[in-house]
């Protein structure tokens, strides 16, 4: 009896100790961070969960606020200040619990049994559990392990595209101030025409239509200022929407102009664009690594369907006498087996071939969806390159030139007013349409980043890792 009782304690700290899955205390942040360091500006960090880091976070957020943000300090804001994000971040976590959960076995049932006649009394004990726990165990964990590691890459994914939306927001956001004061700088020469036309018609020299037609000049600038003014307020709303700032915070000051174009030798070029994809991009990554997860769970499903859950008990039963006082103890093992009588597996075994090979068409979709990704943000970003400097190297020089030859036509007495001023408006309007051109590089940059070492640009979700429900037990307790 000493024995047994000894072999059944041994039996039963080993699989408390088997059964015992560990939490990442970060909450996987960490290994987050080691797929985007790279990927993100220097010093870039996610948000920590605990409230002396979270007070830490913000006090750095508000030092860098009190000069202008500049788009690397703007992803950094957002990576620790973004409310979505550290709801994603949380969720990671509780999945991370949830494996931990999942490989925690279940605890032994006790069943205690008293039954009387008039002849004897009888005590049951039996403690019994599942053996499939403990025999799939290290199966199990390595399947929940790659799960894991599926949705850090998909958490992962979700802060490049925090990233690479801020990015762009301040884009928008420092453009639009630009273009906003092109546009100021037409409505002032639009007014000096119209208040020149209104004193000239005061006085006789100017007819009603030339009058009107400056008018009309004057109010179409000012309804463009308007739509200008609304555009770089709500653009700026954006950009702070994405950092989490609100209240005083959301005043913060931004640069006068947007970084200026690279040289032509400077450029990304496209021969190894869509190798750099196919070897980069964490959403393949995570494909990947779910085809490996499903390809090596199928060869359990049509087993683990047959035989189901094993169980093995031990009982100790006592028997007494009322007449005698005599008392008889009876001790043994059971195991429990399931007899394959209706189900052999074939059902089971079909799903699982169904989902490697759905799992392999998955993948080799998002390998030519990434393929073509390459190719064409590759093609808008040289292409956008080629609009921006040509703005700036041809349109920009001609518009400049043309306005200074029309204040020396002007300065000669060669030319009125009136074209003086409408050269002004159109060498004004140059400058916007370079400034939105140069944006538009920027932009196209950043969505070239994302598609080649990321994931899909404007993808809505990360690939999301396989549901732990066909593992051979039931996850936790």
């Amino acid at each position: 009896m000493k024995r047994a009782s000894i072999t059944l304690a041994t039996l039963s700290a080993a699989l408390l100790l088997a059964g015992c899955a560990s939490v990442a205390p970060d909450g996987l942040r960490g290994d987050v961070q080691s797929h985007v360091a790279s990927r993100l500006p220097q010093g870039a960090q996610l948000a920590a969960a605990g409230a002396q880091e979270r007070a830490d976070a913000q006090t750095r957020v508000a030092e860098w606020l009190r000069q202008p943000v500049d788009v690397d300090t703007a992803v950094r804001v957002a990576l620790l200040n973004n409310p979505a994000l550290q709801a994603r971040l949380a969720e990671l976590a509780a999945q991370d619990a949830q494996r931990a959960q999942a490989l925690t076995l279940f605890n032994p049932t006790l069943t205690l049994g008293r039954f009387t006649n008039g002849h004897e009394r009888e005590i049951e004990r039996q403690l019994s559990f599942g053996l499939v726990d403990v025999i799939t165990l290290p199966w199990r964990t390595r399947w929940l392990g790659w799960q894991m590691e599926q949705a850090t890459l998909a958490a992962a994914q979700d802060v490049l595209r925090l990233a690479s939306d801020t990015r762009r927001a301040w884009l928008r956001a420092v453009a639009a101030r630009q273009v906003l004061a092109a546009h100021e700088r037409m409505h002032e020469a639009a007014e000096a025409g119209g208040e020149l036309a209104r004193r000239m018609a005061r006085v006789g020299n100017f007819s009603r239509l030339q009058q009107a037609r400056e008018i009309a000049v004057t109010q179409d600038a000012a309804a463009q200022l308007a739509r200008a003014r609304l555009n770089a307020a709500l653009e700026h709303e954006q950009l702070a929407r994405l950092m989490g700032l609100w209240g005083t915070q959301a005043d913060f000051a931004l640069p006068d102009a947007l970084p200026a174009l690279p040289a032509a030798d400077a450029l990304r070029s496209g021969n190894d664009a869509e190798a750099t994809a196919l070897r980069e991009r964490l959403d393949l990554r995570a494909l990947r690594r779910d085809l490996e997860t499903t390809a090596d769970r199928s060869g359990w499903a049509g087993v683990g369907a047959v035989l189901g859950d094993i169980g093995l008990s031990y009982s100790r039963n006592t028997a007494t006498e009322r007449a005698t006082g005599h008392r008889e103890t009876t001790r043994g093992w059971e195991i429990e087996l399931p007899l394959p009588l209706f189900d052999w597996g074939g059902a089971a075994t079909g799903r699982a071939r169904a989902e490697v090979q759905r799992s392999a068409a998955q993948l080799q979709d998002a390998a030519i969806r990434a393929r073509s990704e390459a190719r064409s943000h590759w093609l808008r970003y040289r292409t956008a390159w080629d609009l921006a400097h040509q703005q700036q190297a041809e349109v920009l020089p001609l518009a400049r030139f043309m306005q200074d030859e029309a204040v020396l036509r002007y300065n000669g007495m060669f030319i009125s007013v009136w074209a003086l001023l409408a050269e002004a408006r159109r060498a004004n309007q140059a400058v916007a349409a370079a400034t939105e051109a140069q944006r538009d590089f920027w932009l196209a940059e950043t969505d070239l980043q994302l598609a080649l070492l990321g994931t899909s640009p404007g993808a809505s979700a990360a690939p999301q890792p396989a549901q732990a429900t066909s593992t051979p037990s039931p996850e936790g307790h």
